[in-house]
């Protein structure tokens, strides 16, 4: 029994590459990169979790769904991700957009993820009820719908906790501030640090890569 439980400790940590394909949210509008969500996710990353990953940040102020659509696919081809975040649809909401293309465009980058054989996390956003009851109710739907689908973890809201709170955000109201940038990144972490402790149990198999 001590012989196996050496074994297990001596087994080499995965190296992980995550790859955030995003909008502005996730691109750090209005602040200085480095304090982005996203970057203070390297530095989590390297201090917390073991092994030397890597994060990719695909993220493009105002990009949409359909536009996310379609750059998934060189992306994929280029970084080769062991984890796929998605942070996108807020801009299709602002936009007005049909939240059955919205989740459409969306589950086909799930799919696309998943056949690379990278996991896939959905980071969700909410909008706000001004855009009218039935509208709000079918963009928020759409999230959890496509994770249970999938079977993929949900980030409910990404802005929880910051949205309604002026000290962290941006004078637009849309953006938060590099003080509202960790508070994301509470939100968010727990459903990374799962995803990489799957993987370094085995519990996940990848498919395999081109």
């Amino acid at each position: 029994m001590l012989l196996l439980v050496l074994a297990a400790a001596l087994q080499p940590v995965r190296a992980e590459t995550l790859l955030v394909l995003g909008d502005s949210l996730s691109a750090a509008r209005g602040i200085d990169r480095d304090e982005g969500w996203v970057n203070l996710l390297r530095q989590r990353l390297a201090s917390e979790a073991p092994g030397e990953h890597t994060v990719i940040n695909a993220s493009i102020s105002g990009d949409t769904t359909a536009g996310g659509l379609e750059r998934l696919p060189e992306a994929l081809e280029t970084h080769h991700p062991d984890i796929v975040l998605l942070e996108l649809g807020g801009n299709d909401g602002l936009q007005g957009l049909p939240p059955d293309r919205m989740q459409d465009n969306l589950a086909q980058m799930i799919e696309k993820s998943q056949a690379s054989g990278a996991r896939v996390a959905l980071l969700g956003i909410l909008i706000p009820p001004n855009y009218g009851q039935a509208y709000t109710k079918a963009f928020a739907d759409v999230f959890p719908t496509l994770a249970s689908q999938y079977d993929v973890p949900l980030v409910p809201f990404i802005l929880e906790g910051v949205v309604l709170n002026d000290k962290l955000m941006q004078p637009d109201r849309i953006h938060p501030n590099a003080q509202g940038q960790p508070i994301m990144l509470d939100n968010i972490w727990p459903t990374v640090a799962s995803m990489l402790d799957e993987a370094s149990s085995g519990d996940t198999v990848s498919a395999s890569r081109p």
